[in-house]
């Protein structure tokens, strides 16, 4: 054999290795995200002419179904979603057009029983030719979910509510939404120009804000600066005392952070917390310095939550590690919920579950059990803690402390006849606009069941003249009546 037939036989050799790794990497390893590409039409396409199991809330009420249909198409079934724009950021929706989202795309293989669990259950069923499905039930409660809405209105905003012992999410809504229907249609044409309206619309009613949105989360952070300043030994409830100022004069510049309304104020960790004084905050910030970050990040700011609804959570946001030398005042900021700390409403959620669970967040999670087409169960969705926040004689000075706020503080229209509410309002200032109004609770304080976080953009109907104890405490307690039984 001569040298060149050698070379060009290595040459073929190669490109052979090379294709052969080519075709084993997009068949095995890299299967699994090109099968969850929402550009693959084929997955959708495939899901879409097969039986499809419900989604139903933890009280019954049935979020999608499917039906089986002859519209002149090829299509067999029909995707239908009965509570409509209420839990459309959730439930997701199912599309051959679009793609999936939300809990229809987390909880795929249960809904069309390719599950191994449910494949094993159905057996028989598989055996004798029959397409079984699976019944995915979740944790939210359709009449907290109904309430949030009811409560928020055409306002835009979030509401989160928790079960603080499991992470079990229990209302999850934000406003605006969208109705998911005409996403399912067969008419491809139709559901392409839906879709562009829907992304096109500046109020962005596709937007998940509850989890996928960040925003300044003011006073609220108050809880987080507290619980890092008396864990690093900064600070108790009680000393020290800060002085009373009206305003205070920030580091590495001639500005100064103010308080609300330019009133004076001081005094303890406890007693500046009810009365939500910026200055002691921006000072304990400021005393905190590089250790804030690590602090931040025990409660998860910098990390993404883990959730079961895709395309999942965003991370929360705070000031960079080890930047405390080069920008002081930012850290001031910081320990008021502002500057660089960012954060989503169920950021704030999984914040108020720590205080309410004795220092421990728990994983959220909308689902809560699998069950076959018998509706007999298949698994329960396991409850997992997600970190420790802080000690748990932290989270009970922190409990007493947001009381506080609730009973003659800055949140009492959060007040909730016979029971005792702890809570921290937040009036987060915005880049050109009027305020966010924040509040972040859970009850009863003395045996917490239920954490809430609620925001309300640019002051919702009040504007300029809103407050986090104006305009979201309400909210939050609307949400908690109903979770109570109230």
């Amino acid at each position: 054999m001569n040298r060149a037939i050698r070379r060009v036989g290595v040459a073929v050799v190669i490109l052979i290795l090379l294709l052969v790794a080519q075709l084993t990497w997009l068949q095995v390893i890299d299967a699994d995200h090109l099968a969850n590409d929402p550009r693959n039409t084929r997955a959708a396409l495939r899901d879409a002419n097969r039986p499809r199991g419900p989604i139903v809330t933890a009280d019954g009420a049935v979020l999608a179904r499917s039906v089986a249909v002859d519209d002149g198409t090829d299509f067999k079934y029909q995707r239908e979603y009965p509570e409509g724009a209420t839990f459309s950021q959730v439930v997701g929706y199912q599309s051959f057009v679009v793609g999936n989202t939300g809990v229809e795309k987390t909880y795929n293989d249960e809904l069309v029983g390719r599950d191994t669990e449910l494949q094993i259950r159905n057996l028989p069923d598989i055996v004798d030719g029959q397409q079984a499905t699976g019944k995915v039930v979740l944790s939210l409660r359709a009449d907290m979910q109904r309430e949030a809405a009811a409560a928020l209105g055409f306002q835009r905003g979030s509401v989160v509510a928790m079960d603080v012992r499991t992470g079990k999410i229990l209302a999850m809504y934000s406003s605006p939404s969208y109705d998911p229907q005409p996403l399912a249609g067969h008419d491809p044409k139709a559901v392409q120009a839906y879709y562009e309206t829907l992304t096109a619309d500046p109020n962005k009613p596709d937007l998940p804000r509850a989890y996928r949105e960040r925003y300044p989360p003011g006073s609220t952070f108050k809880t987080v600066t507290s619980a890092v300043a008396i864990d690093d030994g900064v600070a108790t409830p009680d000393s020290p005392v800060y002085p009373t100022l009206r305003e205070l004069d920030l580091p590495q510049t001639d500005a100064t952070l103010q308080n609300f309304g330019g009133r004076a104020c001081g005094g303890t960790l406890a007693q500046s917390f009810t009365v939500s004084c910026n200055t002691t905050f921006g000072q304990i910030g400021l005393d905190l310095g590089n250790a804030f970050v690590p602090g931040m990040g025990r409660f998860g700011i910098g990390d993404t939550p883990p959730l079961d609804v895709a395309p999942g959570a965003v991370s929360s946001v705070g000031p960079p590690p080890d930047s405390f030398e080069n920008n002081q005042p930012l850290f001031a900021f910081a320990g008021i919920g502002q500057g660089d700390v960012a954060t989503t409403p169920l950021q704030m959620a999984l914040i108020a579950d720590s205080v309410a669970n004795g220092g421990v967040i728990m994983e959220p999670h909308v689902g809560a059990e699998i069950r076959d087409s018998s509706n007999d169960l298949v698994r329960r969705i396991d409850d997992k803690e997600w970190r420790t926040a802080m000690d748990a004689t932290t989270a009970q000075a922190l409990n007493s402390m947001m009381v506080s706020v609730v009973e003659r503080g800055s949140g009492t229209s959060a007040r909730i006849a016979g029971v005792s509410v702890a809570g921290k309002t937040g009036t987060a200032q915005t880049d050109g606009g009027a305020p966010h109004a924040w509040f972040i609770a859970f009850a009863p304080a003395e045996a917490p069941q239920v954490a809430v976080a609620v925001i309300v953009e640019r002051g919702g109907s009040l504007g300029n003249e809103a407050t986090g104890g104006a305009v979201a405490a309400p909210i939050a307690a609307r949400v908690l009546r109903v979770a109570l039984g109230r």
